[in-house]
């Protein structure tokens, strides 16, 4: 569900409390098409998320509801003014009344990396709010003030963090229950512990050959437990070949066996 400040909407009553995310941002109409297509719009429609959009341009003062001046020290660029932010999270704040407060997130370059542990975290949680920043960044002393953590998706700049929240809402919605039709599905992706933290695998579907190529024989066996162990086989393949920290990771954590070691040792990766 996705609500304006103003809405008097309220969700469904799912199961378990709502995870509620608010998002500061100069540009709301980004997220409106988001919520509404795709598979992850069922977490929104069933209310077990619930985005509400607020625009720090509505909290600032005079006529040009200034959201941005010059940096002190020159250069170029501007930077985001820390009153407006500030009024916009008070209201959020006051508007959520949580009894313990929520966190406030910062998309940006110095934050931790987004991974599947913390996308677990954030979607077993209360929700957040979630800042978008622009320009050249924010003025420093609202970060000081109010942020609790700060996220990255990765060494390189985007024009704001609607992208980056966008892509946190996506991961977090995906886990939802019931949003996905196999709800299992998401076990098997790349990174998640189900799989020891591993790439996913290869797929296919028909036709079994498509320009010379044929399915691996193994997936059209029927015989489950050599289907499991081709895909076994090519995780680790694969995650030996393009992310070998992973295969360390889950080495050092115990969830390699015999098997597994035999087939990175003939991959050439044994001891990585």
């Amino acid at each position: 569900m996705i609500n304006s400040p103003e809405s008097e909407s309220t969700p469904a009553a799912p199961a378990r409390a709502p995870l509620r995310f608010d998002v500061l941002t100069l540009f709301p109409e980004l997220f409106a098409p988001f919520v509404e297509a795709g598979i992850t719009r069922r977490a929104y429609a069933s209310g077990q998320i619930v985005l509400k959009l607020w625009n720090p341009r509505d909290y600032a003062e005079g006529n040009y509801r200034r959201v941005d001046d010059r940096p002190f020290g020159g250069g170029p660029g501007m930077v985001m003014l820390a009153e407006p932010l500030a009024r916009c999270l008070a209201a959020v704040q006051a508007d959520r009344a949580d009894d313990d407060p929520a966190p406030v997130v910062l998309f940006s370059p110095i934050g931790a990396p987004l991974n599947h542990a913390a996308v677990e975290h954030w979607s077993a949680g209360q929700g957040a709010i979630l800042i978008c920043g622009r320009y050249e960044g924010i003025d420093q002393r609202f970060i000081d003030a109010h942020v609790t953590h700060q996220i990255s998706l990765g060494d390189f700049v985007l024009s704001g963090g609607e992208i980056a929240a966008l892509a946190l809402l996506d991961a977090v919605a995906r886990l939802q229950p019931g949003v996905l039709n196999d709800e299992g599905s998401h076990l098997e992706d790349s990174f998640n512990p189900a799989v020891d933290g591993l790439l996913d695998c290869p797929h296919y579907t028909r036709p079994e050959e498509w320009q010379g190529q044929r399915v691996p024989p193994e997936l059209l066996s029927g015989h489950h437990a050599q289907i499991e162990r081709w895909r076994r086989d090519q995780r680790l393949a694969l995650t030996a070949r393009h992310r070998p920290e992973l295969i360390a990771a889950a080495r050092a954590a115990g969830r390699l066996n015999r098997a597994d070691e035999a087939v990175l040792a003939k991959a050439g990766a044994a001891g990585l």
